[in-house]
């Protein structure tokens, strides 16, 4: 009866929490955020080296974000290897589609991301940074085969990235393959 009356005290005077408090989740441990860390810097200079030994370039900004999904958010859907990989190339060639019919412009970039974004979904490879992928490709309109064989290439060294990084933080990834 005793722990009754104390726990409805200490319900009654704990009121509300502040507003200036954080309902984040707490940060990753201090070895697993060091891992995810040094894998997303380690992958991004991986994808300048390989890209300048061949002449080419795989850095491109939505990359970095999804090295950030696969090492810091490998739980998630988004950072799932179907997701990453599938995701990216469809956005790709949503973004070829796009750019065939209304040209390079800012008015396919927004056309092409927006559907990127639903052609993802209906797919069920949904991963956020690959509509930035879409939008890539109808401002800029890169060559088509050369583009994407270099996006899925550096997709998939992404998520093995992804998987070195999981096992050196002794966490699982990926929750799938397909």
């Amino acid at each position: 009866m005793a722990s009754t009356a104390t726990a409805q005290k200490s319900v009654a005077t704990s009121g509300p929490e502040p507003w200036y408090r954080s309902r984040s989740p707490s940060r990753m441990p201090s070895r697993a955020l060091l891992i995810a860390t040094a894998s997303s810097v380690g992958a991004l200079v991986l994808l300048v080296a390989v890209g300048s030994w061949w002449g080419q370039t795989l850095l491109i900004p939505p990359l970095a974000a999804s090295i950030s999904l696969v090492t810091a958010a490998s739980a998630t859907p988004l950072g799932q290897p179907r997701n990453v990989i599938g995701g990216q190339l469809v956005s790709a060639v949503t973004g070829f589609l796009v750019l065939s019919v209304g040209g390079a412009n800012k008015w396919s970039a927004a056309v092409a991301g927006g559907l990127a974004v639903g052609v993802m979904l209906v797919l069920r490879v949904t991963h956020s940074p690959a509509a930035a992928t879409a939008v890539i490709v109808a401002l800029t309109g890169p060559d088509p085969l050369p583009f994407l064989g270099l996006l899925v290439v550096a997709s998939v060294l992404l998520v093995a990235v992804g998987v070195i990084n999981a096992r050196a933080a002794r966490q699982p990834y990926p929750v799938y393959w397909w």
